[in-house]
C-alpha cells in the first residue's frame, strides 16, 4: 500500500493558531507606520468678549493642546484692525502647562487665534493675516469674541480734562505690571492721586490717559514730592501713541525714577527709542514740589524742571535740555501719567508707593 505524505498546506493548517495572529500583527503595524503619529490640535476653552477693546483692557484667554512636543509653546493673537500679538509685543510666548493647558491674558478684539509654534519660532508684532501651518507654525486655531456687555472704562477728571484709567496690564519697563482702576482718583482739592501696592498677591499699578490728541505745545506737570519713591519705582510723565510701532510711537518722556539701583540718578528726559546715547539726558531732583515742562515743536523737544508750582521767570532751573533730532510729529499720541514698578519681580523690598500730581496744563 503505497505510504502517504503530509502536504505543505495541511503543515499550514496545523500551524494556523499562531500564523494567523502574526500576520495580521504584521499588517497593522504597515497600515499604522503609513499614518505616523497624530496631528498635534489647539482648542481655544475661555473666549474673551468681542469687544472693540484698545490698550487699556484686557482678559483672560485659556485652552488646551494635544500632541505638542517638549520646547514647543503658544503665541496669542487679537484682531483689532490687525492681528495684534498677545498680551504684549516685548511677551509673545505662552508657556503650556504640564496638563496640557495654556493661559494668559489678551487685549480685547473681535476675535482670537492661538498658534502652537515650534521653540525657535520668532512672531510677528503685526500681523495683517494669520499665518498657515508650516514655517515653525505646528498648528493654529481661531475664534470669534464671545457675546458680551460692553466694557465700562473708568474716566477721571483732572485739571480740566477727562482721563480713562488703565485697567490692563502694561509691558512699561520690560516686564509685565498689573493695574487697578481703583489706584487712581482725584481728592476735594482736584489733586491726582497714584498709587501703586500689593493686592490679591500681586502689585497693582496706576495709569491715567487723556481721551484726545494735544500735539505741538507746551506740557506742564506739577507734581509733589517724587524724591521719595523707591529704587524701582518710576513715575513716567508722557505722550504716547499706543497704536504705532516701536520707532513711531511719538513718544516723549519725563521719567522719575532710580530705574533699581539707589545709587542712580532719579530722573531723565528721553526721546523715544531710549536706546540710542544722545535720546536721554539723565539729572537729579530734589525733594518738594516740582514743575517739569515738555515744549514740542517741529525738529525740537526741549525739557525742563523747575521748583515749586508756579513758573517764574527768575526762578533757577533744576534741570533742562534740548533735543534736536529723532523728534516725532504729531498723530495719535496722548499724554499718559504712569506710575509702576521697574522689574518688581527682582525686587524683593518694594514698598507701596503714592504719589500727587497737583496740574497738568497745556499752552499751544
Amino acid at each position: 500500500m503505497p505510504q502517504s505524505f503530509p502536504t505543505l498546506s495541511s503543515h499550514l493548517w496545523n500551524w494556523r493558531p499562531v500564523l494567523f495572529p502574526a500576520i495580521v500583527a504584521i499588517l497593522l503595524v504597515g497600515c499604522n507606520s503609513k499614518q505616523g503619529p497624530p496631528k498635534p490640535s489647539l482648542q481655544i476653552t475661555r473666549v474673551p468678549p468681542s469687544d472693540p477693546g484698545g490698550p487699556m483692557q484686557l482678559d483672560y484667554i485659556e485652552g488646551r493642546v494635544s500632541g505638542a512636543l517638549p520646547g514647543q509653546q503658544i503665541v496669542l493673537y487679537a484682531h483689532g484692525g490687525s492681528w495684534w500679538v498677545q498680551p504684549f509685543k516685548s511677551q509673545p510666548l505662552t508657556r503650556i502647562q504640564a496638563d496640557s493647558t495654556w493661559r494668559n491674558s489678551t487685549h480685547l478684539g473681535a476675535e482670537y487665534a492661538a498658534l502652537l509654534v515650534e521653540s525657535n519660532y520668532r512672531p510677528e508684532a503685526k500681523l495683517e493675516t494669520l499665518p498657515i501651518v508650516g514655517n515653525g507654525v505646528v498648528a493654529i486655531t481661531s475664534v470669534k469674541g464671545s457675546p458680551a456687555k460692553p466694557i465700562i472704562i473708568k474716566t477721571i477728571h483732572f485739571s480740566g480734562y477727562d482721563w480713562n484709567v488703565r485697567a490692563a496690564g502694561s509691558a512699561r519697563g520690560g516686564e509685565a505690571n498689573f493695574y487697578d482702576p481703583a489706584n487712581a482718583w482725584t481728592d476735594k482739592d482736584g489733586y491726582l492721586h497714584l498709587t501703586m501696592s500689593m493686592r490679591d498677591g500681586k502689585w497693582t499699578c496706576a495709569e491715567i490717559a487723556l481721551t484726545r490728541e494735544l500735539g505741538y505745545g507746551s506740557y506742564r506737570f506739577v507734581v509733589q514730592d517724587s524724591a521719595h519713591l523707591d529704587p524701582s519705582a518710576v513715575l513716567g510723565l508722557f505722550t504716547f501713541d499706543e497704536e504705532a510701532g516701536e520707532e513711531t510711537r511719538k513718544e516723549l518722556d519725563i521719567e522719575l525714577s532710580r530705574w533699581g539701583n539707589p545709587h542712580n540718578e532719579n530722573a531723565q528726559y528721553v526721546v523715544q527709542p531710549y536706546y540710542v546715547p544722545e535720546n536721554v539726558a539723565r539729572f537729579s531732583v530734589p525733594s518738594g514740589v516740582l514743575t517739569h515742562i515738555i515744549r514740542w515743536e517741529p525738529g525740537v523737544a526741549s525739557f525742563s524742571t523747575l521748583p515749586g508750582s508756579v513758573v517764574q521767570n527768575k526762578a533757577k532751573n533744576v534741570s533742562e535740555h534740548v533735543f534736536n533730532s529723532g523728534i516725532p510729529t504729531p498723530a495719535s499720541e496722548k499724554v499718559h501719567i504712569d506710575l509702576y514698578d521697574f522689574r518688581h519681580s527682582r525686587n524683593t523690598s518694594q514698598r507701596p508707593a503714592e504719589v500727587v500730581i497737583e496740574k497738568f496744563e497745556y499752552l499751544p
